[in-house]
């Protein structure tokens, strides 16, 4: 799929860069948002997912870490050679880069799972030769180095359920919760600021906290939830959205501000890690794909609607408070309904 990925998200990068009409130039864009938020996203994340299983929360805090690189390098580059070479030709010249750091990695490096490897999560050697693909969960179940709390063998009711089974939704409609708010939160940065009486360029400008708290927090977050499970960090992810939401409301000095970002950072940085591990917790490594896809594009459409319905209230209210007082409903529905979730998968809770 890497490999597949790293061909179509090239060839998306040429689209826009050779795009002549609208439609084409749309679809081009769509593709981009499809394949870089939604394809490798989950490519990444479940590869994490099937290499460890005892370090999977520091795994997934590592990984993480590309994310902040590319976000610290990619913003910069792309400015420099859209100044030098146009947006076509900069576009150009990252469906380069894209398919160059991309493919070769996944030809000659990655492998789908340790099993393939004669190795056990974890990189603990195989005790026995590799079974046969299709005797994965004889294999799993027979997984001396797999804790029993976080990655026995899915259930084959909650298998073939998915998205048809109560507790799934008791997970993915919470886990949409923070990309929800914190999108419509960035999307209306600026005029949210503004209303407060700070600049734009404050605005712009503490998107490095932002990037820094929740990079530092990850870190942390990726050790934390190794001991104490998904729920508790996500419990502290959603009191750190409330308490961000608060402050936005009163926003009235760069004191506030610097706050509300760092804030908003932290809860970013522990959702991160929750997203990344709270389906194999559950669900076990098999067909982990089938779960985590349809939980991803929830998380991804409640990140595209976030701006709208703030938006909306503004308009018909005159203000921000209005629609962000609202919000705060959201964060602690999620912790309910999160609380309760009652997986069947692997028995825990």
């Amino acid at each position: 799929m890497l490999i597949a990925v790293g061909f179509a998200f090239g060839a998306a990068c040429f689209g826009m860069a050779t795009a002549r009409n609208i439609l084409l130039l749309y679809v081009a864009f769509a593709s981009l948002r499809a394949l870089g938020q939604g394809s490798l996203s989950i490519n990444a994340i479940l590869m994490v997912n099937q290499w460890f299983v005892s370090y999977r929360g520091r795994a997934i805090a590592f990984m993480g870490l590309g994310s902040v690189l590319s976000t610290a390098i990619f913003p910069p580059l792309a400015r420099a050679l859209i100044d030098n070479l146009g947006w076509r030709g900069a576009y150009a010249v990252l469906g380069i880069i894209v398919m160059v750091l991309i493919i070769p990695v996944s030809l000659l490096i990655i492998r789908n799972r340790p099993e393939d490897m004669n190795l056990l999560p974890d990189g603990r050697r195989q005790p026995s030769p590799v079974l046969p693909r299709q005797n994965t969960q004889v294999s799993q179940a027979m997984d001396p180095c797999t804790p029993s709390r976080t990655d026995q063998n899915p259930a084959q009711n909650e298998d073939r359920q998915g998205m048809r089974s109560p507790s799934f939704w008791m997970l993915a409609l919470p886990l949409a919760t923070p990309g929800m708010i914190s999108t419509a939160l960035v999307f209306h940065q600026t005029s949210i600021f503004q209303e407060a009486g700070l600049s734009a360029t404050l605005a712009a400008g503490v998107f490095i906290i932002f990037a820094a708290s929740a990079a530092f927090t990850s870190m942390i977050g990726g050790f934390v939830v190794e001991r104490s499970g998904p729920k508790l960090l996500y419990g502290f992810a959603m009191l750190m959205l409330l308490l961000a939401l608060t402050l936005a409301v009163v926003i009235n000095s760069v004191f506030v501000a610097v706050l509300y970002v760092i804030a908003m950072g932290i809860a970013n940085g522990s959702h991160q890690i929750v997203q990344g591990v709270i389906w194999a917790h559950y669900y076990g490594r098999n067909r982990l794909g089938r779960i985590q896809g349809p939980a991803m594009m929830i998380g991804i459409s409640g990140a595209a609607i976030g701006p709208f319905p703030l938006a909306l209230l503004h308009d018909l209210t005159g203000t921000y408070a209005a629609g962000m007082l609202l919000m705060m409903a959201l964060p602690a529905l999620s912790l309910l309904s999160i609380y309760f979730a009652r997986p069947h998968a692997n028995g825990t809770g």
